[in-house]
């Protein structure tokens, strides 16, 4: 036989288009080197209670992708056990669940692989699943036997208008059950992807829920008083009604009000702000004199008691006054010199010296006790001072003197402090002026005790009868302290 070229290049080339097809035959479909060797695949055990319809060759998915398939079933004492074949190029975390699933109620069955955490290293060859994370499907004997069952108990007449009445409630709702289908399969989708997430929101609404037992006598409480405001609301529905009514012009009439207040409002309210911080800083206090006003008051009550149910009840407070006087002496240390201090007589009003004025003998003293050296400082327990910058500052309260000078100048010992005393970090009080001139001498001139008669300052000549001898009576302490009433 003679081959021509024509024919040896036809050959060629059927040998090199069924060696292809061969091929793709044995590595594309029949997969032999997976088959024979094993090449890019790994093996992984399966421990399982039963069988539950798996066999060779059935599909192994994962996140549904096939990744391998069962390489091969064999009994065990505790039951059966499948070989996975698994491939290598896929990592599969080995926290998972292996659940055999049937593709229809009477298809074939394959291997779901579920993770549990995505955190887990993968799966490597001659790893085993235990059979606790293992499931399989109930026998479909067995359900079916049951629902043979159920069904025959439902009376026939009973199931028929089960069916009629489901027919009429969901017939020509096709589109709409598509719909809520194809939304509950992209809900399941999500929630699968996010099934670490969702997990951990399982886990952790565990305290949540406890807490909500732990708590439902209150939330019944809240609700049984939710109802009672319900119900009154419903028993008030007129005076809500009026109240609805009557709000809007309440409102417009407030708001009018506002705008007519609005220059000074703001100012009220920024006093009253400082004022708050005030109150809040002497809380203390506060609550301390609320405690104390009423022994106060009961105080003040028995000052009344020996007049109560008499005659004399209208006078008021019963008193005893006893005489001590200069007991304990009068404190002048932290004053103003004599010679500076203003005569109370005067009707004006100067601007008052820069500084603090106060008695400033040590705190221990019995001159003044309740004076402002003993003021606690609300925001340094522990400390007294006479004003709020020295209780804020380092600076401690110093005396000028014990007090008990009874003559002389009562700030002899100064020790280089100012009168009055500057606030702390004030610059230091600038020098005291030269003295002026001597004031004009006192004009005095004597009179005469037989006609009360004298010569006043102004050269002219005045009388005081009840001065001289001649006088109708005497004169008293009483009449000593008014001026007189003759000239």
């Amino acid at each position: 036989m003679i081959l021509t070229r024509r024919i040896k290049i036809q050959l060629t080339i059927l040998l090199i288009l069924s060696l292809t097809v061969a091929g793709i035959v044995a590595f594309g479909y029949m997969r032999l080197p997976e088959t024979l060797f094993g090449i890019g695949h790994y093996k992984v055990t399966l421990e399982l209670p039963e069988a539950a319809g798996l066999y060779k060759s059935s599909q192994v998915t994962y996140h549904g992708t096939e990744v391998g398939r069962v390489k091969d079933l064999h009994l065990t004492a505790a039951g059966v056990v499948a070989e996975l074949s698994l491939r290598s190029d896929v990592g599969i975390p080995s926290d998972l669940d292996a659940q055999v699933h049937s593709v229809s109620a009477v298809g074939e069955q394959y291997v779901a692989l579920s993770p549990r955490t995505g955190t887990s290293p993968p799966l490597k060859n001659g790893d085993v699943i235990p059979r606790d994370r293992a499931s399989v499907p109930p026998d479909i004997n067995a359900l079916l036997d049951a629902t043979n069952r159920g069904l025959r108990a439902i009376p026939r007449d009973n199931l028929k208008t089960v069916i009629d009445e489901s027919y009429t409630a969901v017939g020509g709702l096709g589109p709409e059950l598509s719909r809520f289908i194809k939304g509950s399969t992209a809900l399941a989708i999500d929630a699968r992807t996010n099934l670490d997430a969702l997990t951990a929101l399982i886990d952790q609404s565990g305290p949540l829920l406890d807490s909500q037992t732990q708590s439902s006598d209150s939330i019944q409480a809240w609700a049984a008083n939710l109802a009672t405001v319900t119900h009154e609301l419903q028993t008030q529905d007129a005076s809500v009604s009026g109240v609805l009514d009557k709000g809007g012009p309440a409102a417009s009439e407030l708001r009018a009000l506002f705008e007519r207040l609005q220059p000074t409002l703001p100012i009220v309210l920024a006093n009253l702000v400082s004022i708050g911080q005030v109150a809040v800083t002497y809380q203390n206090d506060l609550e301390q004199l609320l405690v104390l006003l009423p022994a106060g008051v009961n105080g003040l009550q028995g000052q009344i008691l020996a007049n109560l149910n008499t005659i004399q009840a209208y006078k008021g407070a019963y008193l005893s006054f006893n005489t001590n006087l200069n007991v304990p002496p009068v404190c002048s240390t932290g004053y103003l010199p004599p010679q500076q201090q203003r005569v109370a007589s005067f009707e004006d009003a100067p601007p008052r010296p820069a500084g603090d004025l106060y008695c400033r003998v040590p705190q221990d003293s019995q001159l003044n006790v309740r004076g402002m050296r003993n003021i606690p400082c609300e925001t340094v327990p522990g400390k007294r001072a006479p004003t709020v910058k020295m209780c804020e500052s380092k600076e401690q309260y110093v005396p000028l003197n014990e007090g008990y000078n009874w003559k002389g100048d009562p700030n002899a010992t100064l020790s280089g402090q100012d009168v009055p005393q500057l606030p702390p970090g004030s610059p230091p009080a600038r020098a005291a002026p030269p003295p002026g001139p001597a004031p004009p001498p006192v004009a005095f001139g004597e009179y005469d005790p037989a006609t009360g008669t004298y010569v006043g300052p102004d050269g002219r000549v005045y009388t005081q009868a009840d001065l001289g001898q001649t006088a109708d009576r005497e004169p008293t302490w009483q009449t000593m302290l008014f001026p007189p009433t003759g000239s």
